[in-house]
Formats: structure tokens, sequence, C-alpha cells
């Protein structure tokens, strides 16, 4: 369902009489405990137990989730529209994250393309095969920032910036209410739990809450976004669950959001042990008031707030309105008039090639020396590593009803791309083991090939909710075996498959060819295999900051400068004594198997006023020998400002494909009104002076020109 559908059928129907009449008199008729039904939101084990059905049948439930199945969610819909009183229909959700059945590859990788229209195609197809199955409500797009890629849900977002965040959060938005109801989640600052360690405190100041958090929020409720999940931490003391500035004032007041916000699993419960809430009816209490307007699994609203309501604690009011935000969204799903919602399957073929297609994007060339890759034509390969074969783990976190069967591993995927040549694998180690048995095995396989193939990295759930690590490094004794296969003078091809950021210093300086895969999906070998042996050349780009070790965390490009910015000749300055300052690897960063130049960087005025919109010129060519994809990237910076500005911020991109000894002017338009920071008032600001603009391939590099803003 597109943004434009969602807006305007929104619009009639919170405009209709017909309809509000319909919605006011079903709300009149509701005695205090339906009306908390509707608000109350549990989880099935595959299928509704006989208990839920009851709650069903009483009209004291507003939605069930992990209901598994059109055969699973059909009878227990039936309930709610037969055996119930007022005939209510149920929401059916689940976490349909990258993929139902079909796994794509998982968002922070899908990130990485730049390319938000995959990133809708992907969606869209997803909340398609979930509408087969039953579903009408996914707790997805996850857009929290993350700058600690300790945090194991870093795996969820879209990486560090939120300009990229913005984009890819509308995208899914878009992609997933072709068929679905979305859900922008985690409302808000999750992103940012101290030492990265999952659902801790956080400490965000206001305006880095405006600047970087909240505007992929923002984006996704500017793109029609049905419903918004408040998020487990606290932000200064404050849960998020139980913070009305959060879901009251900036949401709806701000915004103007006219969706419903539902609780994170045992949020609601979670703020007594956060300490706001001395009982289950306070910690209720609280959130309803606060504007979360379902309780998911605490049971809290349904068991504890009649009281209140009936004592004025709680005015009812309060309840009307969130109740009615429910019924208005179950309206506006056409549950009413259609509680199965019948959906076909897609096309199995069509979902694969897409999956392939979205991996393919995703793939980063960190490093390639001497040009090892593409392989060239070569009598062995050995293929090593815990995640050579494995199929269950580049399904990666949240895979829902994702089956290893369906996955191509690389081993598969490079035996099916390399006719002719021989294939050896050895498996070497596990991904978390301790013993270095199996090396021999794969030191013997690296020596009698011309190449090696290492699979490295993370187990699939080891990224994703409740998986913070304390390390970047790669577990157990991969590290080991890396080296021990590169002892043996063969070339190696380091391939990686992980959930966040790892740090790879050794690998960066001894290992000739890098390639980041992420969690790729059920197409991960074969995309791999593409761009291994050059039938894609690699164009994703990192959407996350890489470390060089683990004291740099937290790292990102888009931070302010200091009093004392670094100066290698000055002590006294902004540094470490025994590590640089710069990354490994740079936000936006992705090599190619061409060569690429920038030059001719012109902007379309040297002055502008904060209505105009400045566009950046500049010319691409393709010096290198093959076809190649290049992800021109814009940054500007703020000169002088009442606040201290970010060094760079993104405010453009452009995918640009170019042959061999092509070159081509791209244009990069900016809104110089999107320049904008949260001044000293705490409002939104764009201020005269100097913007410097940067036209490149990534975060640290590129052409850089100016222009004046004006009154």
């Amino acid at each position: 369902m597109s943004r434009l559908r969602y807006s305007l059928l929104l619009a009639v129907l919170l405009a209709s009489p017909a309809a509000a009449q319909n919605l006011d008199s079903l709300l009149a008729r509701m005695t205090l405990e339906e009306k908390l039904g509707q608000l109350n939101l549990l989880s099935a084990n595959g299928r509704a137990s006989p208990e839920q059905m009851q709650l069903v049948r009483a009209g004291k439930l507003g939605g069930l989730f992990n209901v598994i199945g059109a055969e699973n969610t059909t009878p227990v819909q039936r309930i709610a529209v037969t055996e119930s009183r007022l005939k209510i229909p149920l929401l059916f959700g689940l976490d349909v994250i990258h993929g139902y059945r079909t796994i794509f590859p998982i968002p922070l990788a899908e990130a990485g393309t730049f390319d938000p229209e995959v990133a809708e195609a992907t969606a869209r197809a997803a909340g398609a095969e979930a509408a087969a199955a039953g579903i009408n409500w996914t707790y997805a797009p996850m857009v929290d920032i993350a700058r600690d890629p300790r945090w194991g849900r870093i795996a969820e977002g879209s990486g560090e910036d939120p300009y990229l965040g913005s984009l890819m959060a509308a995208a899914r938005v878009r992609g997933f209410q072709q068929s679905i109801f979305a859900t922008v989640k985690h409302f808000a600052g999750y992103g940012a739990a101290e030492a990265g360690r999952e659902y801790n405190e956080t400490e965000i100041s206001e305006r880095t809450m405006r600047e970087i958090y909240l505007p992929p929020f923002k984006a996704a409720v500017d793109a029609g976004v049905a419903s918004v999940m408040s998020a487990f931490n606290d932000i200064a003391g404050v849960p998020s669950s139980g913070n009305a500035w959060l879901t009251d004032t900036v949401l709806r007041r701000e915004w103007g959001f006219k969706g419903f916000v539902v609780s994170d699993w045992t949020s609601v419960a979670e703020l007594m042990q956060h300490g706001i809430a001395g009982s289950q009816a306070e910690a209720g209490r609280r959130a309803l008031t606060a504007g979360v307007d379902m309780d998911m699994q605490s049971g809290i609203y349904i068991d504890a707030l009649a009281a209140l309501v009936r004592s004025n604690r709680i005015p009812m009011a309060v309840v009307d309105t969130a109740v009615m935000r429910v019924l208005r969204a179950k309206l506006y799903l056409g549950l009413f008039r259609d509680p199965y919602r019948a959906r076909p399957q897609p096309a199995s073929a069509e979902l694969r090639a897409l999956a392939r297609r979205a991996a393919n994007e995703s793939i980063v060339l960190l490093r390639n020396d001497r040009g090892l890759l593409p392989l060239a034509k070569t009598a062995t390969i050995a293929v090593i590593g815990p995640l050579a074969d494995s199929k269950e783990e580049p399904l990666g976190p949240w895979h829902t009803q994702g089956q290893a069967q369906d996955v191509v591993t690389v081993l598969q995927g490079i035996r099916s791309r390399a006719s002719g040549v021989q294939v050896v694998y050895a498996q070497g180690a596990g991904v978390e083991d301790t013993s270095t048995a199996g090396f021999a095995a794969a030191v013997a396989a690296a020596k009698r090939a011309n190449v090696a193939v290492l699979v490295l990295g993370e187990r699939g759930d080891m990224s994703g909710e409740a998986a913070s690590r304390s390390s970047l490094g790669l577990p157990g004794v991969q590290q080991q075996l890396l080296e021990a296969v590169a002892a043996t003078g063969t070339p190696v091809v380091l391939v990686l498959m992980n959930g966040r950021p790892l740090i790879v210093e050794w690998a960066s300086d001894h290992v000739p060819a890098i390639l980041e895969t992420w969690f790729l999906g059920v197409e991960a070998g074969n995309a791999i295999a593409d761009v291994l042996f050059g039938d894609v050349n690699p164009s994703g780009r990192l959407p996350v900051t890489f470390p060089r070790v683990l004291g740099q965390v937290p790292i990102y490009y888009n931070h302010r400068n200091t009093g004392r910015p670094y100066d290698a000749n000055n002590k006294f300055t902004s540094k470490y004594i025994d590590v640089p300052n710069t990354p490994r690897y740079p936000f936006g960063f992705g090599l190619s198997y061409t060569t690429l130049a920038y030059s001719d960087l012109k902007l379309s005025a040297p002055r502008a006023r904060v209505t105009d919109t400045v566009t950046a010129t500049v010319t691409v060519a393709n010096t290198g020998k093959r076809e190649g994809t290049e992800v021109v990237q814009l940054y500007v910076r703020d000169e002088v400002a009442s606040v201290s500005p970010r060094v760079r911020e993104l405010k453009a991109f452009q995918r640009v494909t170019l042959k061999p000894g092509e070159s081509r002017a791209v244009s990069l338009r900016v809104a110089v009104r999107d320049l904008w920071f949260i001044g000293l008032d705490m409002k939104p600001v764009v201020e005269p002076g100097t913007f410097h603009v940067y036209v490149g391939p990534n975060s640290a590099e590129g052409l850089e020109t100016s222009f004046e803003c004006i009154p």
C-alpha cells in the first residue's frame, strides 16, 4: 500500500461521517473490559491456545502475534467475528524483519546497497509472503541509529547515519504497507544503549535525539506508517514506554501521527524494574497515559486498569482515545469488511531473483590487493571455514519462517559457478571452537589450491536481540585458522559473514582480498560466487564505520569537532597515543573491480537562501576495464554555527553505472532547508554562513567546494 494510498484512505476514513459514526457507535456499545481488551496483545506459540481463544470470545483481546499460517489465523479470526459479542476482528502480528519464508539480506546489509528501491522491493515481497500466511501486521522496520557495533541489534537497522536511515525507513514502510501494516521501532534511542549492552540505559541529549535518533522515525511517519513501537530503554531516566514527551509531545503533537503505539514485549511491566512504578496497575497507568495504546504481552491493561478507570485515576477519555486508534487502524486495514484477508502466495522464482539481486548489491569489497579478485580461471580452489558450508547461519537473526533447506551455501555457490575447477573443502573449525584439531586438514587443502577462500565470522544468533558482544574479533579460533592458512603462501580471499562491524586489523594488513557479505539470506552462496568470479562487480558500501580496535568504540563519521582537533605535531590534541584516530574502514567505503575518478565539481550557485535548492554536479569517469556501479556521495559541513557543527553529514547520494571508459556528469540536489540543526532555542534552524560540500566515494574522501547561505 503506497504512502499516497495510505494518506488518501486514512484521510477519507477520518473525515467520513459514516465511518466515524460507525466507530463511535461501536465504542459506545463497548464495556470497559471490552475496551481494555482491544488494547491487549498476546503472543501465541504457532497457534492460539484454548485460553487465548476464550479471551477472543470474551472480547478481551485486540490482537495476537506469532500465530503462524493462515490455517491457524483463520479459525481464531472466525471466533472473533462470529462468536464475540461485538464481532471486532483481530490483528495478527509477526516480526517479519527481512523476509517471511524467503529470507533477504539483513537490514544492515541492505542499507549497504545505498538503494532504497531494493529495500522497498524486499519489504514489499516479505509483506506479500506474510499476508498469504495470514499475517496483517509486522513489527518492522527497525530504524534505530546504532553507533556501537557491540550492540547486537545493529544488524536489524540501517547503521549510523540518519539520512541513509531515513530513506531506508520510508522505503521499507512503503514496501510492507502494500499488503500489511508496518511498525516503526524502537521509539526511541534504543540503539544508544550504554556499552552496547542490550536493554541498557541511554544518555541522549535532546539535541542529539532530534538530530540523530529521531529523523528515521519521522521519515517513517511521513511515509504513512501505521504503528509505532515504544522501546525498552530509558532516556536520561525516563523509560520510553512511559515517556509522554516521546509518544505524545513529539510523535503526536509535533509530527501529527494518527496511528497507534504498541509497547515492546512486556516493556509496560518492565516499568516496575525501571523503578518508576511500584505495581502493575501503576505501570499500566504510566504507559497508557503517556500514549502507549497497546500492551504487548504484559496483560496489565486488561488485568489491572479497570479499577483505576472506575476510580478516575485514568480518565475514560484516555482509554477511549487509545481504543479508537486501534479500531480505526482495523477499519483502515479493511478487517471489518474482509477479516480473513486471503492473499495469494507470491511466485517463488521472482522472490529468489529479488533475494539474489539484493544480496549482490549488499556485498562490500573492503580490500583487493594486486587484483586478486575477481578470481581468474584456476585449477583448484580451497573453500575453508566454519561458515563455508553452513545453511543456517546465512539466514541471520530474526529469520521468521526461513528454512535452512532453502539456503545456498557459499561452498554450493562456488561449486555451481566454478565448473571445470576442482573445489576442495575443509571446515577447519566451528564458529566458536577452541580446538585447532581441524587446522591440519584446512592447511592441507590450502596447499593443494591456487587460491583459498576462507568464510569466517559469526553465527546468525550472535547478532540481533540479546546478542551484545564485549569483543569484535573473529570468535573462537577463527583468527588462528586464518593465520595458519595465510602462512601456506596460497593467496587468501577472506569472506566475512556477520551482523556487525568486526575488527579485522590483521586481515587488513596481511590478506590480499576481503569481502564483507553480512548475512545475505537464502541466495547467499550464489551472490557471493557472483562477486568472487566477477559476474557481478561489487557495489555495496559500508553503512557503518569499522573500527581498528575496540577502544575506539563508539566511532562514527558524523561527530562534532573538538576545541583541540587532531594534530600529529601537537601532543595536546584529541587523539590516542597507541592507535590512529581514523577507522579501519570509514562509513560509505567500498571498492570496485574497476577504477573511478572524480573531477570538475561545481555548484549551481555560489549563494543560496534557505528556500533554495543547491545542485552539485561532478564528473565521474570509469577509468578501468570493467563496468562498475559507483555510489556517488555528497556530504556537507557547516563552517560556523551557534552550536558546534558536525564535521560531515551525508545529504545526498546516487548509484551510477558506468561502462569502461565512460564518464558522466552526476547531479546531486540538496535543499538548503535540509541543512538544519537544533539551535540554542532547541528548534531546527539553518543559519547564514559558509557550507562546505564534499562529493566523493565515501565519508573520508572527495572533492570539495562551498557556497554561502544568505538571509
